[in-house]
């Protein structure tokens, strides 16, 4: 069985995770609170692990790797695509000012809401819908986080971003990579290649492209 310390000392530290704000977010979340009962003894291992009807918990690495990348601050307000189980969104709570979630699947969003319930989660506003349009009246971000690949990235997102925000997404559909965007103008954007990845498909509107 592996320990969280374990987990932080060579899944993360070892692949060169150093914001030393992201391990203190992955230490200050129990991850345990978010694993189905009988996977209890899998709770530290650095892989996803399912959570029912083909969905699952990503992998500790992932979770810190994308927190990092897009260098968050503690007066930030995030939006995510995709509560899933809600450890995601827990973990950028403990990073920011404020995180806004959307989960389309009802059953999950309603398992997140259960799990978030669990910790101080104050910070956390999450809803059931299709994340395609984002939150609008909320708008706009300092970043936004994609837990779902859309074949491409929906302009509704990148348009709810500040200018100097960030948006991380895995894009692609048989073969993803994780992209993350920067507005650096009104209509101004940079684009990088940061790695391939595997995360579900995106659903909803997303499919229609």
């Amino acid at each position: 069985m592996d320990s969280k310390e374990r987990m932080i000392e060579r899944h993360l530290k070892g692949r060169d995770i150093h914001d030393e704000r992201v391990l203190d977010a992955m230490r200050a979340v129990d991850r345990s609170l978010f694993v189905p009962d009988d996977l209890q003894h899998h709770t530290y291992a650095d892989s996803p692990l399912p959570i029912g009807k083909e969905q699952t918990i990503s992998q500790p690495y992932i979770v810190a790797y994308m927190a990092q990348a897009l260098q968050l601050s503690a007066n930030d307000k995030v939006l995510e695509i995709g509560t899933g189980c809600g450890y995601n969104a827990a973990v950028l709570a403990q990073l920011t000012e404020q995180v806004y979630s959307i989960e389309i699947i009802e059953w999950l969003a309603d398992l997140a809401k259960e799990n978030l319930a669990k910790i101080d989660s104050e910070n956390i506003t999450a809803r059931f819908g299709d994340g395609y349009d984002g939150w609008p009246e909320e708008a706009p971000f300092d970043a936004i986080q994609l837990t779902a690949a859309p074949p491409k990235i929906p302009e509704t997102l990148k348009q709810q971003l500040k200018i100097g925000g960030k948006l991380l997404a895995p894009v692609g559909r048989l073969q993803q990579q994780l992209q993350l965007i920067e507005r650096v103008g009104e209509n101004e954007f940079t684009e990088e290649t940061l790695m391939p990845v595997r995360f579900v498909p995106m659903t909803g509107q997303a499919e229609t492209f």
